[in-house]
């Protein structure tokens, strides 16, 4: 298989493996009730200060009516918190709860066990070249979206 067909299944092949295999880490994990989309607007929302929804909306690319369905799920299953502004109380504010942070913990304990993993297989020069690679291909995706 020539350069385009290799990397062009290895691509295609990882976006995949990445989604499956997050949704059997959740499936065999306490967090049985969230969807890979939960967990990535749990990401989004982090473990730092309250967010509002447009700040939300924004690193996941969605509008915020989009957000709204999946933060009124989450509000629901207990993982985030909504909170009126004390100067503007038509801001709401959003952060994990207790069992929301320790959803975001495992996500990022997945996050790590693939990242070290790959870095532990791997020359000093090798991962400059991933590391390359992957930054294109990121930027691509991103002015792909604007």
């Amino acid at each position: 298989m020539d350069s385009y067909g290799t990397l062009n299944e290895a691509l295609v092949n990882l976006f995949r493996d990445i989604l499956e295999i997050e949704e059997k880490a959740l499936a065999i994990s306490e967090f049985k009730d969230l969807t890979n989309n939960d967990l990535h607007v749990i990401e989004a929302i982090g473990i730092g200060q309250p967010k509002n929804m447009s700040a939300i909306a924004k690193v996941l690319s969605v509008t915020v009516g989009t957000l709204t369905i999946a933060m009124n799920s989450l509000v629901k299953k207990g993982y985030v918190t909504r909170e009126r502004g004390q100067t503007d109380r038509r801001v709401v504010y959003i952060s994990l709860s207790e069992k929301g942070k320790a959803a975001y913990r495992h996500h990022e304990r997945f996050h790590q066990e693939m990242i070290q993993s790959v870095m532990s297989e791997m020359t000093g020069e090798e991962l400059g070249a991933l590391t390359k690679a992957l930054t294109v291909l990121n930027q691509w995706f991103r002015k792909k979206k604007e």
